[in-house]
């Protein structure tokens, strides 16, 4: 379904989804009528970068996708609700600059990484409860301001990327500490509460998508679709598309937590 939907911005033609008559949209927090969306008017190429989350409990298809909007890369965040063969929601985010995203490395999002894809056997998955818990100790560990005090089960390997720059983990060079992404310093006053939003949880990857959002410089707030590996009991790797937003802006999506 999400294959649909990309296309159908390509196309800047709606004609072909099949959508709901309860269908609402949303396109930068902000609702909007289908055909009403700037992305069918500006999206005009799909880059190799995709990557999906599929809820197949909850009915939720989605993913995060480097597209082009007359040369000028983007990087999206789409969100589908299903039911009955039928879209019912559509929620999409689009960053567009290093201004938009507070970090902006296009060359970091060629494909699609090998440690999210990768497909765990059925007995490295964990429950879903047990999945989203451990993922939830992410934003747990941002306010404490300390991975370490809330105990995330890091793996050795694992890393984390957003919005295609390593911030954390092996590969990481950005500052000597945030090689270990576990014990990495987190602290930010700025940051306060985090809101938390359970987006979906891919079941058969070993993935939990969250939506998080706090606070940034400028009384600004950063909204942050963060994707969580977790099997074999710990958290393997993440990779997140954030944007900053307005203090009052929210996600347009109130009541959709998991």
């Amino acid at each position: 379904m999400v294959t649909t939907y990309l296309h159908a911005l390509l196309k800047h033609d709606t004609a072909d989804l099949p959508v709901s008559g309860k269908l609402r949209v949303t396109e930068d927090s902000i609702e909007k009528e289908l055909g009403k969306l700037d992305l069918l008017r500006s999206v005009t190429r799909l880059r190799g970068y995709r990557q999906d989350f599929i809820d197949e409990r909850a009915g939720i298809a989605g993913a995060h996708v480097v597209i082009e909007e007359s040369g000028a890369p983007a990087l999206l965040v789409v969100r589908l609700k299903v039911e009955g063969q039928e879209i019912t929601e559509i929620e999409t985010v689009a960053t567009r600059s290093r201004a938009e995203g507070s970090i902006f490395n296009i060359d970091g999002l060629d494909t699609p990484s090998e440690a999210m894809n990768k497909v765990p056997r059925p007995e490295q998955l964990l429950p879903r409860e047990e999945a989203i818990r451990i993922a939830l100790l992410y934003p747990a560990g941002l306010e404490a301001g300390s991975f370490v005090a809330v105990d995330m089960p890091f793996t050795p390997e694992a890393f984390r990327i957003e919005n295609g720059t390593f911030m954390a983990g092996p590969k990481c060079t950005r500052t000597p500490d945030c090689v270990d992404i576990k014990t990495q310093n987190v602290r930010n006053p700025l940051r306060g509460k985090i809101d938390r939003r359970v987006v979906a949880v891919d079941e058969r990857m070993g993935i939990v998508w969250l939506r998080l959002e706090w606070g940034t410089r400028n009384d600004m707030k950063l909204a942050v679709w963060e994707a969580f590996k977790v099997y074999d009991g710990g958290v393997h790797a993440v990779e997140a598309f954030m944007k900053v937003i307005a203090p009052d802006l929210g996600s347009g999506w109130a009541g959709t937590n998991l």
